[in-house]
C-alpha cells in the first residue's frame, strides 16, 4: 500500500512540476500594442515611466509589443537637452542626461516609438534637431493628444505613468 502511494505522489508531484513548467514558459500574453503618454516634466517621475516600459517590456517580451510613447507639453522635457533650457525659458526641466538618454536608446533598440508633439515644437520653438535627443522627422506628430486619441481609436491601450 506504501508502494503504490509513493506511486501516485510522485506521479502527481511530476505532472505539478510539468504543469508549472508549461505555465512559465507562457507568460500567458499575447501581442499587445500600448500607448503611454508623458506630458509632465518631473526628472524622477519620468524616469519612473521609462522603469515601467522597461518593465512592461521584460514582462510581455519585445516582439509582443507595439508600444509607443507620445511627448507633448512638458513631456518634451524628457527628450530635452540641459544646454537648450536656458536658451528655451519655457520649460522648467531638461531631463535628456546621460543616465536618461542612455535608457531611452535601451527602450529604442526594443522597438519603442517616441513620439513627439509639433503643435508643442511649434508653440515653445524648439528646434527639434538640436534642442531634443534623437528626434527626428519622423518622430514628429501634428499633435500629442489627437495622437494619443488616434492610437486609442486602433486599439492601443492607454498608459499614463
Amino acid at each position: 500500500m506504501k508502494t503504490i502511494f509513493k506511486i501516485a505522489l510522485g506521479a502527481a508531484m511530476a505532472s505539478l512540476f510539468w504543469v508549472t513548467a508549461a505555465i512559465g514558459a507562457d507568460s500567458g500574453y499575447e501581442k499587445q500594442k500600448v500607448v503611454y503618454h508623458i506630458n509632465y516634466d518631473n526628472p524622477k517621475a519620468q524616469a519612473g515611466a521609462l522603469r515601467n516600459i522597461q518593465n512592461h517590456i521584460n514582462a510581455v517580451g519585445a516582439e509582443n509589443l507595439d508600444l509607443k510613447v507620445v511627448l507633448h507639453g512638458n513631456g518634451l522635457a524628457l527628450l530635452l537637452d540641459p544646454d537648450s533650457l536656458e536658451k528655451l525659458g519655457k520649460f522648467k526641466h531638461a531631463n535628456a542626461n546621460d543616465n536618461m538618454t542612455a535608457k531611452i536608446s535601451g527602450l529604442k533598440d526594443q522597438g519603442v516609438d517616441f513620439q513627439v508633439c509639433n503643435n508643442t515644437i511649434r508653440g515653445r520653438k524648439v528646434d527639434y534637431a538640436t534642442d531634443l535627443y534623437d528626434v527626428s522627422e519622423e518622430d514628429i506628430v501634428p499633435s500629442g493628444v489627437a495622437e494619443v486619441a488616434k492610437l486609442q481609436a486602433l486599439g492601443y491601450s492607454y498608459i499614463k505613468p
